[in-house]
């Protein structure tokens, strides 16, 4: 224990934990205060029956222990995080500086638009920003996530048609590369999802998309560039054919940073898209939070003069020419309604806003092609390598991803990508995303972003080549990775196991009492 303690094997909070110790020595109560106090009472069968079993640590113990955490936990500070279609960039800290700062985070919701202006003004550039930079016509800034964006597109899309009288149209058509949310969120809006397979070349199948486009298409959703990291060279000709079959082109905007500055959706064919903040933008995000999903449309008209605009979520941000000043306009009468409460995750828009404004147009090109760049690069380091092989589009250059198949790798020692991504972890380097898009076998897909140096993606290729030949030699090895980390890898089956979902420190104690043995 203490600070001899080796960083993998941090002690539980509740393992430190010594009867009668504390971070405070409480003042005494008064009489009459204890009297008051005593005066209330619980309802019956809310009082505990122990005093909560609580861990009893001294405040400086408690700091070393969180500050120790602190020190094993990894992110984008500490080093590359190439989580592929994720795009976790660097976190400029001028805009953490604004994104956190107190005054904003002391506004009420509630405050009349002349008090808070200057908030109103941010937000009201963003959407005008990303309107330019997505080629739409109007754009909402309100739903939180990028999966809220996902849903209000697909709403936008089944208003749509039942305004205009074809309420039948109930299908949405999905790549089979696409992103797992995609037929989710058309599940969710109450489409049936009609999957179409992508062509050896990288591009979706389009004999298959011919067949799959009739009298119920509602619409289609697609990424571009795609899961793979490949731009879809006939997207003109897709959204002729989803649009003479009276569907919607839906641009899912997860993977903008490799064409942004350089292609626009709306220059594409799309009606719809939706943007992440916490993607393109440099927002923070992981674990839940913070995200946030502005969707964009074109003014393709409805009937009667209601075009896709008056269909957006949520509040928006307009500006009165007569008075100058920002208002917040409330959901109207065509609108698919709010989608959280208030107007938007209005830190993370105003982290995209200084993002935005630092770089310029220049800057937001910029920075996509410096993504293409690193991708393509790393495809150079690992070319011709035995182990590794990348499927789909034989010798078509990347965008800003590229999906690398530890398949080879698996044929010769029984490695597979989980084994890689150990290996990775063990040297101190952070995994990329596996086993997903599920088209390609023992998938690695890897995106370094334009935050990333030469030196690092030659050092993350570098260990990923160094792992291939230690599984050649030594097969057994590499499935007890990793062991230079906070924790040893754990039994998938167990872990995922309903009766094994309990707080840590409980099962320590199990563990501890001799009743649950140990995880490998």
């Amino acid at each position: 224990m203490g600070w001899r303690q080796a960083r993998w094997r941090e002690p539980l909070v509740f393992e430190l934990s010594r009867p009668g110790r504390r971070g405070s020595a409480p003042i005494a109560v008064e009489e009459d205060v204890k009297r008051a106090v005593g005066g209330l009472r619980l309802p019956e069968g809310l009082a505990r029956d122990s005093l909560p079993e609580l861990p009893q640590l001294s405040e400086v113990e408690v700091i070393r222990h969180f500050t120790r955490l602190s020190q094993m936990a990894y992110g984008v500070d500490n080093g590359p995080v190439p989580l592929g279609s994720c795009t976790m960039k660097y976190n400029p800290r001028a805009a953490m500086r604004l994104a956190f700062d107190s005054r904003l985070e002391a506004l009420h919701p509630l405050q009349g638009d002349e008090h808070v202006q200057g908030v109103l003004e941010a937000l009201y550039k963003v959407q005008e920003w990303l309107k330019h930079i997505t080629g739409m016509d109007a754009c909402s800034v309100h739903p939180a996530a990028g999966s809220q964006g996902e849903l209000a597109g697909v709403l936008v899309i089944k208003r749509f048609h039942e305004l205009r009288g074809e309420g039948w149209r109930n299908t949405i058509v999905v790549p089979d590369s696409a992103h797992g949310t995609n037929p989710a969120s058309a599940a969710m809006a109450g489409f049936q999802v009609l999957e179409v397979p992508t062509a050896r070349d990288g591009n979706v199948d389009m004999d298959a998309l011919k067949a799959a486009l009739g009298r119920d298409t509602a619409g289609l959703m697609i990424t571009n560039p795609s899961t793979l990291g490949l731009f879809e060279e006939n997207i003109l000709e897709i959204a002729r054919l989803v649009h003479e079959a009276g569907g919607l082109l839906y641009y899912d905007g997860a993977n903008l940073n490799g064409i942004i500055g350089r292609a626009r959706p709306g220059d594409m064919g799309f009606d719809i898209a939706h943007v992440n903040l916490h993607k393109t933008f440099s927002v923070p995000h992981g674990g839940g939070g913070p995200g946030s999903g502005p969707v964009c449309v074109k003014s393709v008209e409805v009937v009667d003069g209601v075009t896709l605009a008056d269909l957006l979520p949520g509040p928006r941000i307009t500006y009165d020419e007569e008075t100058g000043l920002y208002r917040v306009q409330p959901p109207g009468r065509w609108s698919v309604g709010r989608l959280r409460a208030w107007i938007a995750n209005t830190l993370a828009v105003l982290w995209a806003y200084v993002y935005i404004l630092a770089l310029g147009p220049q800057g937001l090109r910029l920075a996509g092609e410096v993504s293409v760049v690193n991708t393509n690069y790393f495809i150079k380091l690992l070319e011709g390598h035995w182990a590794y092989d990348i499927p789909y589009g034989k010798g078509r250059p990347r965008k800003h991803e590229v999906v690398v198949s530890a398949k080879p790798l698996k044929l010769e020692t029984g490695a597979t990508a989980e084994d890689v991504a150990k290996g990775l972890l063990d040297a101190g380097l952070y995994a990329p995303t596996i086993y997903f898009p599920l088209i390609v076998e023992e998938a690695l897909m890897i995106e370094f972003t334009e935050s990333e140096t030469k030196e690092n993606i030659e050092a993350y290729a570098d260990r990923m080549k160094e792992i291939a030949e230690t599984a050649r030699k030594s097969p057994e090895e590499v499935k007890w990775w990793p062991k230079n980390t906070s924790s040893r890898r754990v039994d998938n089956v167990r872990a995922n196991h309903p009766r094994t979902v309990t707080p840590t420190w409980r099962v320590e104690r199990l563990r501890r009492e001799g009743k649950l043995g140990p995880l490998r």
